[in-house]
């Protein structure tokens, strides 16, 4: 009901919406409607309510709550349902259990916090509570598991769109799935899926956005960032969800339709921060590590697989995503 009730409100926008209308959307008594009014006022949305009127939404709270960004979410999205948390271990590892119960596709899980996030190569991803937009999707789709890295350079374009339309901020991707604000990370996609032989039981699409963090850990100040942190301006966070996941619903469709990277490759490519320039591959799983080799060479954008094409000494390179890492000749982009 909240959801009818803010949906209603906001398309309004600073118009009154009578009280009479609101039962009608919400199929609900008046006192019904005006007790979730209530609720919501608890909360912290800031609702005005003039006799003869009706209601209008004049302020809203930063929270990550899930019947406001279903209110957002428009109307044939991909996101079905949104189940959100204060604080949970991992969005990644909740979806999974939900896919596993039989969730179907289009469920999203949101929190405000994660005490066990996870990045690539099983890298720990914690985050302070109010500041980022960690979420997971449940996906379903009818593709062979080796097409399942298409999914993550989707999702780091549709990312990238809704940052840029929502916070005004011109993002770049550092390949696979980083999203880059000023040389600095703001944004990693986590993609894990559930497969047996060639069929695919389901995907989850986890993305951690670094919105409203005013600082960072010295150990990791030199290459993240926030969205605050570089426009000075703090993120309407549940909107950034919302466009987000609206934008990854449009590229999976179309994904699911040509079931190749082929239409996308344009768009990404012109996104992509190493395109044209000299990047260090590092085969290894850590830089210091002795079994580690590097090689360096110029970045020339993906191809229709996903993998990034790297002109070097040897001759050209298709370097596939999981198998090894790319790094800027001098740092971290």
């Amino acid at each position: 009901m909240k959801k009818e009730i803010l949906k209603a409100l906001r398309e309004a926008g600073e118009g009154f919406v009578s009280g009479q209308s609101l039962c009608e959307k919400a199929g609900v008594t008046r006192q019904a409607v005006w007790k979730n009014i209530a609720q919501l006022k608890q909360m912290g949305y800031d609702i005005e309510s003039v006799p003869n009127k009706g209601y209008m939404l004049t302020g809203f709270p930063d929270i990550l709550y899930s019947e406001d960004i279903e209110s957002r979410i428009k109307e044939g999205s991909i996101c079905k349902r949104v189940e959100s948390h204060d604080i949970i271990d991992s969005t990644n590892i909740r979806a999974k259990q939900l896919a596993e119960q039989g969730e179907p596709e289009g469920t999203l899980v949101i929190a405000e916090r994660q005490s066990a996030g996870r990045g690539r190569r099983g890298r720990s991803w914690f985050s302070d509570a109010g500041t980022g937009v960690f979420m997971s999707l449940i996906l379903r789709p009818d593709i062979l598991p080796s097409e399942v890295s298409g999914i993550t350079l989707i999702a780091a374009i549709a990312t990238s769109k809704a940052i840029e339309e929502v916070c005004c901020a011109r993002t770049q991707i550092k390949w696979p799935n980083d999203i880059v604000l000023n040389r600095k990370k703001i944004c990693g996609i986590l993609t894990e899926m559930s497969a047996e032989m060639n069929c695919i039981n389901h995907v989850v699409v986890g993305i951690g956005i670094n919105a409203n963090n005013k600082s960072f850990d010295n150990d990791i100040s030199d290459v993240a960032t926030s969205i605050y942190i570089q426009t000075g301006k703090k993120a309407d966070r549940a909107q950034l969800a919302s466009v987000t996941i609206d934008k990854f619903g449009e590229y999976y469709r179309e994904f699911n339709k040509v079931l190749s990277l082929k239409p996308f490759i344009d768009e990404y490519n012109s996104m992509l921060v190493s395109k044209d320039k000299e990047v260090k591959i590092l085969y290894g799983m850590k830089e210091d590590a002795e079994e580690s080799r590097t090689q360096t060479g110029i970045a020339r954008g993906i191809d229709e697989t996903g993998a990034l094409i790297v002109d070097t000494k040897e001759g050209t390179k298709k370097i596939v995503s999981g198998e090894v890492s790319v790094r800027g000749l001098y740092g971290y982009v």
